[in-house]
């Protein structure tokens, strides 16, 4: 299944596919302590439920306040945060 990126609408559980809206371009935002974007399967909305991996991801953003996952540079970010 493809993946896309989804912007995180600010409101709700960041572990809920129904927080997130389908995004039409990569986002800005890398770090910070809110979630701001995540990359998972879908088409119009995540795929339901999102991935344990995924999960795990969107909390280590918000424990670290950093793109996650955080192992190397050369990993691609699943989930992103930013600083409101």
């Amino acid at each position: 299944m493809a993946r896309f990126w989804y912007a995180y609408n600010g409101f709700g559980d960041p572990l809920l596919p129904s927080s997130y809206n389908l995004a039409s371009i990569r986002p800005a935002c890398t770090n910070g302590a809110n979630i701001c974007a995540i990359y998972s399967p879908g088409s119009g909305n995540p795929s339901v439920p999102l991935s344990n991996n995924l999960r795990t991801y969107i909390a280590n953003v918000q424990l670290t306040l950093l793109g996650a996952p955080d192992s190397s540079l050369a990993v691609k970010k699943y989930a992103y945060g930013k600083n409101i």
